[in-house]
């Protein structure tokens, strides 16, 4: 049942995703990280099969990094977003990856974006967009809700309305949202919401 969406604001990009990691009916643990760095100014968050995802965006992210340390500069984020739109076509006629991308990043010249990348390789450029079973609720509240220009603190708002949604709409909804932001000072980690903590290990 994973939850993956995201937006663009006023001189930023948000992405939020669950971070529960699910096997059949069982849930095995609900604080796993969906939204990677790809590089200083970019996100990546992933929903599909686990080993597919990790796999996959670990795969961006080293040849992102390749990129920056042979030539010197950073990919561009639209340019990052055709490099992992043409892996996934590349693969999807060898062995395809269920992986579902939305990739968030900001650039000097262009400022923020959003775009939308499927398992069969489709890419959007994209205000606003979301996978998974929580998209069902979290589009219709962006469709509502969702204008041009937001700041943070209303985007931050809308996240938490999409997230309250879900919970409460859906039959097995996760427990627990990472929220991430980019914008001119870098990605990074805004806020978790919680409702469930993972229990340690047991004292012996």
């Amino acid at each position: 049942m994973e939850c993956v969406f995201g937006l663009v604001g006023n001189e930023f990009a948000i992405l939020a995703a669950d971070t529960s990691a699910v096997h059949s009916i069982l849930v095995h643990k609900s604080n796993e990280d969906k939204i990677m760095l790809l590089d200083s100014h970019k996100l990546v968050a992933a929903s599909g099969e686990p080993g597919d995802r990790v796999q996959f965006t670990e795969y961006i992210q080293k040849n992102v990094a390749l990129y920056q340390f042979r030539n010197g500069i950073p990919l561009t984020t639209p340019a990052a977003a055709n490099f992992t739109r043409g892996e996934l076509a590349t693969a999807l006629r060898k062995n395809p990856y269920t992986v579902n991308i939305l990739l968030a990043g900001y650039d000097k010249e262009t400022g923020p974006s959003l775009y939308y990348i499927d398992y069969i390789a489709t890419l959007h450029k994209v205000d606003k967009a979301a996978f998974g079973y929580g998209s069902y609720f979290s589009l219709s509240m962006m469709d509502r809700h969702y204008h041009s220009g937001m700041s943070v603190e209303e985007a931050i708002d809308l996240v938490d309305k999409c997230i309250l949604e879900i919970r409460s709409r859906l039959v097995v909804a996760p427990p627990n949202f990472v929220i991430k932001i980019v914008d001119k000072d870098g990605a990074r980690e805004y806020a978790w919401r919680e409702s469930v903590k993972d229990a340690g290990a047991p004292v012996v």
